[in-house]
């Protein structure tokens, strides 16, 4: 056991015992309260307004308290549990009495990722780190390789997205204990998958945190995130709050095996010092992971690329950014609609030939739903390094319904449009469910308090305002209640439905199964990518090959059966000595179609209405 402490703040297990250590600048005395024993224990004063002390009696499982001078009792900021919600006791946790089976593991290492974000509490019916355990070799066995976790901080409430967390170190304690999330990343790792971690640093949660009562200079002055109160970055007394946030990432890597992260509205991170939070965060845990390769992905609004630059060209250093261009030009396509946020798009074949060159399509041009400028240059980074997705947690939702895709997109259109995210050169990313076309929709929910509910189910609605037919008197009774238990308990998944289902399961799994195992869509023999629009609903997308003569084809038709004659377009002219055969097709009765196309002659190709197929060299 360690002699010294680790961390700044925070219960620690030591040779002498359990080491407490706040940052409580404004209390003139703390004690620890340890609950079923006698009396309180004072605690020291050190530099720079921390407090610490050694309990030698003090044990795992034990609860606790601090008091403060206003003479009331608070959880530790720094809790490693709560086992009762945010509003009760913290609990000691030892984290080195689990035995851990990972030593092998090296964390994520493949170019061909596919991300899987999972909500722990519908991902099961018990909504629980364990009940999720059972599914990763499923997961793993259909193509998956990380799996994203959406927040599993504590949060006020018996459910909710996370995103309003206010223990950072304390795993939500309806999910299970710390140890649960360790086994379900140890399970993780023992059937290859990565797991990385969506992290809340751009606000706090309202309902719950009691940072301010031990120093109000954990809170920004300066800022305001759009969702609540932020943290203080660079304001006077911010090393603490800094140090706070970057070992809590460092936390996660060490304690966890956490295998990365996913920063959330990382545009909303405000800080003006002279080394910015996230590259601190970026740095340290990347320091702290030592042999193992991490996968650091981020979400930003405004579409900066220096966030996948390295630090040596003034970047952070993520490995990927979610790409909404390709999500929302998608959507328009699939549904036709294009009102609010989807106003700049038209959903047509040359934005989706753009978006699988380009990855995002506003680079710096006006974009009129902002009235400004958006976006910032793609040009000479890989397609890999941005995440494409036609569904995620947030899109789903701010459909109003909850809807998925496929429950308001032809089927057809559906299985044409998958085929571009699962085989496209960007990082696919799919959402629980997606892979089988689950029933269950994804709505927001949120158990906040009395005081809140009106409140946020009032600003949800608003917020979906935007949406003109979501603003209708007569769509108002559809919409769902945040805090009502039923919006919570619909969107809980029917694993039943892979076989219900199967067969656009069985197109999730094929697809996957074709980016891991081809040389060139895996990447092993991809060298670039060129695409043309042949016709007004034709597109043709050119995976060039590192090889000779092993080019692949993508062709997607938007519209009806389309007679491709002869036309002056390069991209589809075959490798010398070469013709084209078909490798793979949407249309195929497995996954529900209609049949491939037609066998193809030199002069002239069928290509099926609503389909994408996949074309690979033969010899002529």
């Amino acid at each position: 056991m360690q002699s010294e402490r680790f961390y700044s703040v925070g219960p620690e297990f030591i040779e002498s015992g359990v080491h407490f250590k706040v940052w409580a600048p404004a209390s003139r005395k703390v004690e620890v309260i340890i609950q079923d024993k006698i009396g309180s224990f004072e605690m020291n004063d050190e530099l720079g307004g921390y407090k610490s002390l050694v309990i030698p009696s003090a044990k795992a499982g034990d609860l606790y308290w601090f008091k403060l001078d206003d003479g009331k009792t608070y959880p530790d900021p720094c809790s490693r549990a709560q086992p009762f919600g945010p509003h009760g006791p913290s609990q000691l946790v030892n984290s080195k009495t689990f035995l851990w089976n990972d030593y092998e593991w090296k964390g994520i290492q493949e170019k061909t990722n596919v991300i899987y974000e999972m909500h722990i509490g519908t991902f099961t019916d018990e909504g629980t780190f364990r009940a999720a355990a059972r599914e990763l070799a499923e997961l793993a066995r259909l193509g998956i390789t990380i799996i994203e976790l959406m927040p599993v901080n504590e949060f006020d409430g018996d459910f909710g997205w996370g995103y309003d967390g206010v223990d950072l170190y304390a795993p939500y304690h309806n999910y299970g204990a710390p140890d649960d999330l360790r086994f379900f990343i140890d399970s993780a790792h023992s059937v290859g998958l990565g797991v990385i971690l969506d992290v809340v640093y751009n606000h706090i949660g309202a309902s719950g945190c009691y940072l301010r009562q031990f120093s109000d200079d954990y809170i920004s002055k300066r800022y305001k995130s759009e969702w609540g109160d932020t943290f203080n970055f660079d304001d006077e007394n911010a090393t603490a709050t800094r140090n706070f946030i970057i070992e809590n990432a460092v936390y996660w890597i060490r304690e966890f095996h956490f295998d990365g992260f996913r920063f959330d509205a990382t545009q909303q991170i405000f800080d003006q010092s002279g080394e910015h939070i996230i590259n601190a965060i970026v740095n340290a845990a990347k320091k702290s992971a030592k042999h193992k390769q991490l996968f650091i992905a981020g979400e930003n609004e405004p579409q900066r690329v220096e966030f996948v630059k390295s630090p040596n060209q003034n970047g952070y250093g993520f490995d990927a950014l979610w790409n909404d261009d390709f999500h929302h030009s998608a959507v328009v396509t699939a549904t036709g609609r294009n009102a609010a946020y989807f106003t700049d798009y038209h959903g047509d074949p040359q934005e989706l030939v753009a978006n699988m060159k380009y990855s995002f399509l506003y680079q710096g041009q006006y974009y009129h739903w902002q009235n400004q400028r958006r976006g910032t240059p793609t040009f000479g980074l890989s397609a890999n390094s941005f995440i494409h997705y036609l569904q995620n947690h947030d899109q789903i939702a701010n459909g109003g319904r909850g809807k998925r895709l496929h429950q308001l997109s032809n089927p057809a259109l559906m299985r044409a449009l998958t085929t571009l995210l699962l085989l496209g050169p960007q990082t696919p990313l799919l959402f629980q469910g997606q892979e089988f076309g689950a029933s269950s929709p994804f709505l927001y929910f949120a158990d906040n308090p009395e005081s809140l509910r009106d409140a946020v189910a009032q600003g949800r609605n608003e917020f979906l305002h935007q949406f003109p037919h979501l603003a209708l008197p007569q769509m108002q009774p559809y919409l769902s209640v945040p805090h009502d238990p039923a919006t919570f308990h619909v969107c809980k998944l029917r694993f039943s439905e892979r076989e219900h289902h199967n067969e656009i399961y069985q197109l999730h799994y094929d697809l996957l199964k074709l980016r891991h195992t081809d040389s060139v869509f895996s990447g092993l023999h991809f060298d670039h990518l060129d695409g043309s629009v042949i016709a007004g609903s034709l597109m043709v997308l050119r995976f060039f090959s590192t090889l000779e003569d092993n080019d692949r084809l993508i062709i997607v038709n938007f519209a009806r059966d389309f007679l491709l004659a002869p036309v002056p377009e390069p991209l589809l002219a075959p490798h010398a000595n070469n013709d084209w055969k078909l490798l793979w097709s949407s249309e195929a009765p497995q996954y529900g179609g209609h049949g491939g196309p037609a066998p193809f002659t030199p002069a002239k190709w069928l290509i099926p209405g609503l389909s994408a197929i996949v074309l690979t060299p033969a010899q002529d």
